[in-house]
């Protein structure tokens, strides 16, 4: 018995996904849950083998939720249409079932997931999340867990980005929360008019400095309102020089 998990918002599409579900009695549906903070703690109670799990929620998307879990289950989007996250599918060869959808289009999703039982489906959907945060809807926030708690931390509340071995530390006048990801992937996806890599370690919100001052031969030192400061490499120093038009 394979156990199975429905997360969306909205009860009419839960209640499809559960009709066409009862044509297979080998799946068992375990839980129902209208939010990405109900998702997650269903997925950590029952250890689900296949969720389906909607994109557009409120407080916390899809893609979101799935970064928060440290192990993601096998997974069948379902979505309203959505011209990003259907490339982002389709490039990482993800299923996904476009609303509305009917018993055949379903029927299809569950053969193709069973074809892919056991093979790179993880792995697939780290690729996608990687993907899909470079959405525009994706960047102008980044979700992290903080103990039991999800916090939302809007972009131009970050103070600046630290590498922490395997985590980066986002600090924020809140203090520092961890997420993670590499130091690139947020070089990446965060709005290079205004977060700068000022080092090999440290990214930088420019609207936070107040000064830089010369630091140890060709490097320098930024000073933030907060009065934190932070590294700034000769080629960072240069980056900074070009976004701030110096």
């Amino acid at each position: 018995m394979n156990k199975v998990l429905i997360i969306d918002d909205e009860p009419l599409a839960r209640s499809i996904v559960k009709e066409y579900l009862q044509a297979y009695p080998e799946l068992e549906l375990v839980a129902e849950c209208g939010d990405g903070f109900e998702g997650i703690k269903a997925i950590q109670q029952y250890q689900p083998s296949l969720i389906f799990l909607d994109i557009q929620m409120p407080k916390i998307n899809g893609f979101e939720m799935l970064e928060l879990v440290d192990q993601p289950p096998a997974v069948i989007f379902t979505t309203a249409f959505d011209e990003f996250a259907i490339k982002a599918f389709e490039a990482h060869a993800i299923d996904y079932l476009l609303k509305p959808f009917n018993q055949e289009r379903f029927d299809k999703a569950i053969a193709k997931w069973r074809d892919q039982r056991n093979t790179q489906a993880p792995a697939k959907t780290g690729e996608l999340l990687e993907t899909a945060a470079q959405s525009p809807s994706q960047n102008q926030r980044i979700v992290v867990k903080n103990g039991s708690k999800i916090k939302i931390i809007p972009v131009f509340d970050i103070y600046y980005l630290e590498a922490a071995d395997d985590y980066v530390k986002i600090h924020t006048s809140e203090g520092y929360f961890l997420k993670n990801k590499t130091m690139n992937y947020f070089e990446q996806v965060l709005d290079e008019q205004q977060f700068v890599r000022s080092h090999r370690s440290y990214i930088l919100n420019i609207q936070q400095i107040t000064r830089i001052d010369p630091y140890e031969k060709d490097n320098h030192i930024a000073i933030l309102r907060s009065g934190a400061k932070v590294p700034v490499s000769r080629g960072g120093y240069g980056k900074l020089k070009g976004v701030l038009g110096l």
